[in-house]
């Protein structure tokens, strides 16, 4: 369950930094990211919900997949979000920013997010819980956006390439929108 608080943690930290940070840079992509840190943190506390039912022994499969789907719901309005703002931006031609505060959350991410991942991978196999498998599988997609993040942002600061900002928003689209679609089936995303 720590692994679970940390990873919470972490999302409110990253979610906090990406939307202050892509709405003063006008960065499509770093809003997003930030957003969807924040929806992962409404997913996370419904796992860990989920874990500590488990441990007292009751099943609330019901009301667990009530949560999923409002989590799923939001999982796909920002995907729409995302694209809708990404194609404006893309043929606006509207520049965003240079963000450094972006650049960092970004890295401190693609260290953070495989690290959790492992370590809920490790503790999932000893304590034979899918539900934290599956969660270790949407902290390596965290990761994931923040490399599509981390690129679009440096291509943005070091080569002027304003539209690699819309751009790694929209390659982020369907990764979130994964994301939604497997909580509409009440699954934290990646579930095999």
């Amino acid at each position: 369950m720590v692994l679970e608080y940390l990873t919470i943690g972490w999302n409110l930290i990253e979610g906090i930094v990406g939307i202050v940070a892509g709405v003063a840079a006008g960065s499509v992509a770093l809003l997003g990211f930030g957003i969807d840190s924040f929806l992962e943190t409404g997913s996370g506390g419904v796992l860990l919900w989920r874990l500590r039912a488990e441990r007292a022994g009751a099943h609330a499969e019901d009301v667990e997949r009530i949560a999923f789907r409002l989590v799923g719901i939001s999982f796909l309005l920002l995907a729409f979000y995302v694209t809708v703002d990404s194609i404006k931006s893309l043929v606006q031609r509207q520049a965003p920013e240079h963000s450094i505060a972006g650049v960092i959350i970004a890295i401190l991410s693609l260290i953070v997010m495989p690290w959790l991942a492992w370590q809920k991978r490790r503790t999932a196999a000893r304590l034979s819980s899918g539900a934290l498998h599956a969660d270790s599988r949407q902290s390596s997609l965290c990761a994931y956006l923040s490399a599509i993040l981390l690129g679009g942002l440096l291509l943005n600061v070091l080569v002027g390439w304003w539209w690699a900002d819309p751009v790694a928003a929209l390659i982020m689209v369907p990764l979130i929108a994964r994301e939604g679609v497997e909580a509409m089936k009440g699954k934290s995303c990646c579930n095999d």
